[in-house]
This record gives C-alpha cells, structure tokens and sequence, in this order.
C-alpha cells in the first residue's frame, strides 16, 4: 500500500526520535481530528502490519520505533528518549521550532553528544535531559566536553548556550566561555528569563521573544 504523506511524517519523527509513544503520535499527527488516538491506533496498527515500523507492548500505552532504529524493545534507553520527546513538545507549545536533533554527535564518541540541539527563537542550546542524577564531577566533565569542543572552532558562533533539564541543580562556575542554564523543564527556564527581564516587554502573537546575551 502506498504510504500517505502523514504515514511518512509519523515515520520520519519514529526515526528521529527513535521511539514514541501512542499518544504522543497522536498528539503531533492527529490532533486536528475528533478523536486523535482512535485515529492514531488505526494508523500504526495499518503500518505495523504493512511492516512499516515496529511496536512494543512492555509499556502503556504502546510505543513505537521507526523502520531504522536499531533498540531492544525493553532497552533501558527508552525511557530517556521518551523524556527528549516530551520536552520536544514542551518546547512547540511556546512557538515554531527552527531546529531540533535528537543525539548529534560532535567529534569522535566521548565528544560532545547532547541529548538535542535545538535552534529557538534565533537562539541556539544543547540541551540535557537529566532524569538519572549525576554527580558533580560527572556533570563538570560534560560541561569540560562542551569547552573542548568551544576551543577547536567547528562549531560556529556565537557557541549554543547550555540548558541542563533536571530537578537537580549543580554547582557549576562562571570560568566557561559559553552561557549555562539549569532549570526543571524548558517552561520554568523561559519563566526564569520572564523574571530577569528588568521591564515588561512586548508580546508577540507567538509568544515572547527570547533574547539572552
């Protein structure tokens, strides 16, 4: 059966995020219709049985994997895909999304990886969705990575800002030549910039502009 274009853009996102849950699908291809998750199981059953993509019945509601992803079905990784997803959708609730990748790789592996890359607002972060808890040291070397990485010059300025995504906070220093954020989700970050600003400012039909530095 010939894929439809909305076929192929669940099948691009599955790839991109390497899984989904039912829901979430439905909440990005389907919310213009009645009843999205009706709509979305229908979909994903038609494509799991044509072999378009793979299923897992280990969590609830199902989730989903594209046709090039390469996980076990009960990999402890899932979970934290899931959460780059949900902060994925967090994030297009304030506004049009220029960029996102999900685990881009900079340099060989122990380089730089980012759980994303995100271009928002004209304004660059890799981000870090941190559910595990690290420690100090775990945290100080990946930010180290980030500096190795801000010395060789691949990566064009201005450098992405750093935005930590974690309930736990660390005591990072000032001494790096790029800025870091920290807050629980990109919703309490954008309110912390709401509460720095030293006057109101406009409000776009899109929401309010970011601008940091």
């Amino acid at each position: 059966m010939m894929l439809t274009k909305r076929d192929k853009a669940i099948i691009k996102y599955l790839n991109k995020f390497r899984v989904m849950d039912r829901d979430s699908i439905a909440e990005l291809h389907f919310s213009n219709l009645k009843n999205p998750q009706y709509a979305a199981n229908n979909v994903l059953l038609r494509l799991l049985r044509d072999g378009q993509i793979q299923r897992s019945t280990a969590f609830s509601p199902y989730v989903y994997f594209g046709p090039e992803v390469q996980i076990k079905k009960n990999s402890a990784k899932i979970g934290h895909f899931l959460a780059i997803l949900e902060t994925y959708k967090e994030i297009r609730k304030h506004g049009h999304i220029e960029t996102f990748l999900v685990e881009p790789k900079y340099g060989s592996k122990g380089n730089v990886e980012p759980d994303a890359y995100l271009n928002f607002r004209n304004t660059g972060f890799f981000i870090e969705v941190q559910k595990s808890i690290y420690s100090e040291k775990q945290m100080q070397d990946k930010i180290d990575r980030y500096a190795d990485l801000f010395n060789t010059g691949i990566i064009a300025k201005p450098f992405p800002h750093i935005l930590i995504l974690s309930e736990q906070r660390y005591a990072l220093d000032d001494r790096y030549p790029f800025k870091i954020f920290q807050a629980e989700s990109f919703n309490h970050f954008l309110n912390s910039l709401k509460k720095e600003e030293p006057a109101p400012i406009k409000v776009k039909s899109n929401g309010l502009k970011i601008k940091i530095g």
